[in-house]
């Protein structure tokens, strides 16, 4: 309930004076511009301006018959800090939760705990703007209405008092602040993950962006790598663009827990399968659900598949332990498949073939001929319960993960076992608070729950409920990196060890209701009497990564953590990594080369140092008529490089034809080359497709 005033550079004699006289905890205290004002918000709503002044000062009777030049004179007696003005809010009770004050203009924001927030115009006072007030100087005569009028120097405001009351957010803002111009307010709403961005002159909406309520439970990628979808506890669909990490859209249909997205082939349509017994089809284009697919009896799904023509789409449930089948085209359920006696964990068709695989807790993975008459194909068995399998991109192998923590791959079409990997030690980490052991000898979370392949296939990558994400190379049956999502210590299982002095006889301390419901509102329970709001958190929520999915192009992956949604990617312009370097090639002989006009040369040496700025040069000096020439006289060993290149450099250069002219001439030359070696090449082609797709993009913007 107070402020304190420390000087950064010693001085001597100087003591740190304390500003008391708030009745509530202090929320934030400024300087004003000129410095010779203090400012103070309480969290009831009282605003103290603090002021430097003589303890003594001359009374004005006595300065009546003072000069000019005594007037102009300096005191130089002693001085303190003390109150000069108190303004109050006056919001209806509501508490200050968070402030912001912008010293070059002397505006302060402050956010109430119900949702509203208001502008105020320092050292006078004046209200600026509150959005809580809805229409100005109007009547309108109704029973059912009623008024309070508020007198202001501008004017009488006229209140709703039973209408919707407009305001930023419909839950507490627990932050603000102000950018450099005073034009922008950003404001965070942590109950309902809200980021708003408002712009206060025009009133008018930034930005605004909101997260999933709760935990994220899926996530897949568009062909193009350019958008993922994502499903949560809350029942929504959410679509992100990877670039910018926006949300562009979201559905909210379902009524519960959604389980599994799913992207079609052509990036247009999404799918997703949830608890409420529906699946459901959006389109990318109108933003609206297309199609409904239910069961003939209420079942819940857990798992959902598309096959890659985009005409059929699985769904298995947890309860009954079938896998229905639908007709995207018509809606119409096709068929059910029935076999395993347990609930199903995964589904997914092969991305070459027909073939649908499901796996479930029954411990086996069971392989399905959807279009063919004979249904069940294989049954791969495992010693333990089966929760998530992934094919392999060229469709020949697929890989299922079990209970006990084991990555089992197996031969497609030969029904053999090929490999196994041992992940149980490494996704283990970290223990929870309520835990009795420690997190080494601890059994729960040693096992994947979601796993993908690389768009090549050489390796593979699963999270599970722990904080690690781990990627192995499956030809040397090796971990290759192992990631650590979150270093967050508010969640549930970040920490390896626990300090024995958090333990006390009621439990752990971490678990003991703190001061975090301190206000009224907060503490009051206005639930009917025998409900129990399940989505207050009593406990720390832990730390799990529900799915992890590859980009197709290769360049990144995600993931669906506690944290939210996580992309990481690959940087190699931050990295010195040469190829065939010898030691007479130099940033200097590439440049001597360039001039002499012996292109291809110096286009072969730039990439041999691969300095990304030398490349760019050699590559932008080739004259448009010339590129033919040097695309045929290309080595093939340096083809791969030189279609990244160009994939990566289409996103941000304006040399639209001359990309387009380069991309043509490679693939007439060196087509054979590349349909011969197609698997290699895979996240090349799907890097210069998304290039190709976003500058056909911007283009038909303009």
């Amino acid at each position: 309930m107070s402020a304190r005033i420390y000087s950064l550079n010693p001085i001597e004699g100087f003591v740190p004076v304390t500003l008391s006289g708030h009745r509530d905890a202090v929320i934030g205290a400024w300087y004003s511009k000129e410095q010779d004002r203090i400012y103070t918000v309480s969290k009831d709503g009282a605003l103290f301006e603090w002021r430097h002044q003589l303890i003594n000062p001359k009374s004005q009777d006595d300065d009546e018959d003072d000069d000019e030049e005594s007037a102009m004179e300096v005191d130089d007696g002693p001085r303190r800090w003390s109150a000069v003005q108190r303004h109050f809010f006056l919001q209806d009770h509501a508490k200050v939760v968070c402030a912001a004050y912008h010293a070059g203009s002397g505006m302060i924001v402050v956010g109430f705990s119900n949702g509203v927030f208001g502008i105020w115009e320092l050292p006078s006072f004046n209200n600026i703007h509150t959005l809580r007030y809805v229409k100005r100087y109007s009547i309108l005569l109704n029973n059912s209405i009623r008024f309070r009028i508020i007198e202001k120097s501008t004017g009488a405001h006229f209140i709703y008092l039973n209408a919707r009351t407009l305001s930023i957010s419909q839950k507490k803002i627990d932050s603000v602040t102000i950018n450099k111009t005073g034009e922008w307010l950003a404001f965070g709403a942590s109950k309902l993950g809200q980021l708003l961005v408002w712009e206060w002159q025009s009133e008018s909406y930034v930005l605004k962006q909101q997260g999933h309520f709760y935990d994220m439970n899926c996530l897949s990628y568009s062909s193009d790598g350019q958008s993922v979808v994502t499903g949560g506890d809350d029942g929504k669909v959410k679509v992100w663009n990877t670039v910018s990490g926006f949300c562009f859209v979201t559905f909210s249909e379902h009524s519960s827990r959604v389980t599994a997205t799913e992207f079609a082939k052509n990036g247009q349509v999404v799918f997703s399968a949830s608890l409420d017994g529906t699946v459901r089809a959006y389109d990318l284009v109108r933003y609206r659900n297309f199609r409904t697919f239910t069961s003939p009896t209420p079942v819940q799904f857990s798992s959902l598949a598309v096959d890659p023509s985009g005409e059929i789409v699985c769904a298995g449930s947890q309860n009954s332990f079938e896998i229905y089948v639908w007709s995207v085209q018509t809606g119409k359920l096709l068929d059910i498949l029935a076999g395993h006696t347990a609930p199903i964990s995964c589904l997914a068709f092969s991305p070459t073939s027909q073939c649908l695989a499901s796996s479930s807790w029954d411990q086996t993975i069971r392989t399905w001929d959807v279009f063919g008459r004979g249904k069940s194909v294989e049954s791969f068995q495992h010693q333990s319960e089966v929760l998530a399998l992934a094919f392999r991109p060229d469709g020949k192998e697929l890989c299922g993960s079990t209970l006990d923590g084991q990555l089992s791959f197996w031969d497609v079409e030969n029904a053999l076992q090929t490999n196994v990997i041992h992940g149980r030690g490494d996704i283990s980490g970290g223990r929870k608070a309520t835990d009795k052991i420690t997190a080494e000898n601890s059994t729960s979370g040693k096992h994947f729950n979601s796993l993908c392949y690389t768009a090549d296939g050489s390796c593979i990558i699963g999270g599970g409920n722990s904080k690690y994400v781990c990627i192995y190379d499956i030809k040397a049956n090796i971990l290759v990196k192992k990631w650590q999502i979150s270093k967050n210590l508010s969640f549930d299982g970040t920490l390896e060890f626990l300090n024995s002095k958090n333990m006390t006889e009621a439990g752990p301390m971490d678990l003991i209701d703190d001061d975090d419901f301190s206000d009224l509102e907060d503490r009051q329970d206005n639930a009917l009497p025998g409900t129990k709001d399940l989505s207050k958190r009593n406990v720390r929520p832990d730390i799990r990564t529900k799915a992890v999915r590859f980009s197709p192009t290769g360049r990144s992956w995600a993931a669906a953590s506690t944290e939210g949604l996580l992309i990481y990617s690959l940087d190699d312009t931050l990295m010195f990594d040469p190829f065939d370097l010898e030691i007479d090639i130099t940033p200097e002989t590439i440049l001597e080369t360039l001039d002499e006009r012996d292109y291809l040369k110096a286009l072969v040496m730039a990439f041999r140092l691969n300095e990304r700025q030398y490349i760019q040069r050699c590559y932008e000096a080739i004259p448009p008529a010339d590129v033919k020439l040097v695309a045929r006289q290309l080595p093939t060993k340096y083809l791969e490089r030189l279609l990244k290149f160009i994939a990566s450099y289409l996103e941000d250069s304006p040399h639209l034809e001359f990309h387009l002219i380069w991309c043509t001439s490679l693939l007439i030359s060196h087509g054979k080359y590349l349909k011969d070696h197609s698997g290699e090449f895979l996240t090349v082609f799907r890097g210069l497709q998304k290039g190709v797709g976003k500058m056909h993009e911007d283009l038909a913007k303009v």
